[in-house]
């Protein structure tokens, strides 16, 4: 006799549990490496060495961090896309592939095609500040003193098509105002330079300010995020002062290869939701300027979608490309 049909159904429908069931219950099966594409020391450096501990002990195998910089991210990302997609090689990364996603007419990764987003971490404001020689003391200020030199005040980023690039050119759509940008390989670089008076303007996240900002080597003006950050509580946000919409922060979040089974995905998204909200990570991330909120793979996906809507829009309106 010939199994009914919805007996095979309800067969095939079962294996696949049990498949699924199993591949939640092995992964993983050993170490797990967490790529950072830029260098030790950086913020995406940071936080995957504090998660890797803990999350270690969540999974029960070991997590080892391994920095791959290069190719603003894209060596690292190449790295990953090219693992095998069981979940054992992930990316620690975020805008930066994005940018790269709008700046340039061909990636060799892409972060919606080529990898399967895990988990978003947090997101980093980014603040406008000036040296103190500047004649400029709000964000009013400083585009009244723009369109007085048009073309002559000059601003430093960490590297180009990062966040720092993305508000600076968001601001100048807002007020049509003209200045000139100078990358350099890092947020450090770029804060030496405008506390040596090299330029008079620097775009960076909030760490590297604290301690100039306390000793008034720089005075901040807002920060980009949609709401305050705690570690700059006075400096108003770019939507405080009238610029609506104006929300650039840079995000991370966690990659695997395209095709990782979703039972690693979600085991992997689950731990790695919990690891960094517990006090020691988050605490740590928080310092490091992080708003910590972590998000699903779904939601991860949506929210990357939307952001390089965002900076497709802007690089379009700007007029600027790499290529």
């Amino acid at each position: 006799m010939r199994p009914h049909w919805h007996a095979l159904v309800l067969l095939g429908l079962a294996a696949s549990l049990t498949v699924g069931g199993a591949m939640a219950q092995t992964f993983p099966s050993k170490v797990v490496r967490l790529v950072v594409p830029f260098p030790a020391g950086g913020s995406n450096d940071t936080v995957a060495r504090a998660m890797s501990q803990p999350l270690s002990k969540a999974l029960g195998q070991s997590v080892v961090v391994e920095n791959r910089p290069g190719a603003n991210s894209m060596l690292g990302a190449e790295m990953v896309a090219r693992s095998p997609a069981d979940g054992h090689t992930v990316l620690v990364a975020g805008f930066t592939m994005l940018g790269n996603v709008a700046l340039r007419s061909k990636v060799t990764v892409h972060p919606l095609k080529d990898l399967t987003p895990v988990t978003g971490i947090g997101a980093q404001p980014m603040v406008f500040s000036v040296h103190p020689s500047l004649p400029v003391h709000s964000i009013k200020d400083l585009v009244a003193l723009a369109r007085a030199r048009p073309g002559q005040l000059v601003y430093a980023i960490p590297a180009y098509g990062g966040p720092q690039h993305m508000a600076a050119e968001l601001l100048k759509l807002h007020t049509r105002i003209d200045m000139k940008y100078v990358a350099f390989q890092g947020g450090a670089p770029a804060t030496i330079a405008v506390l040596g008076g090299h330029a008079p303007v620097l775009i960076s996240t909030v760490p590297p300010l604290l301690q100039h900002v306390a000793t008034g080597k720089l005075r901040p003006l807002a920060v980009t995020s949609g709401e305050r950050t705690p570690l700059l509580k006075d400096v108003p946000t770019m939507i405080e002062l009238g610029f609506a919409d104006f929300d650039i922060t840079g995000a991370l979040g966690i990659f695997a290869p395209a095709g990782t089974p979703k039972e690693a995905v979600a085991r992997l998204s689950a731990e790695i939701m919990r690891v960094v909200l517990l006090p020691e990570v988050k605490d740590g991330m928080a310092r490091d300027g992080y708003i910590v909120k972590p998000l699903g793979p779904a939601e991860f996906e949506a929210f990357l979608r939307i952001k390089l809507q965002q900076i497709q829009k802007i690089v379009n309106e700007a007029k600027i490309k790499i290529d």
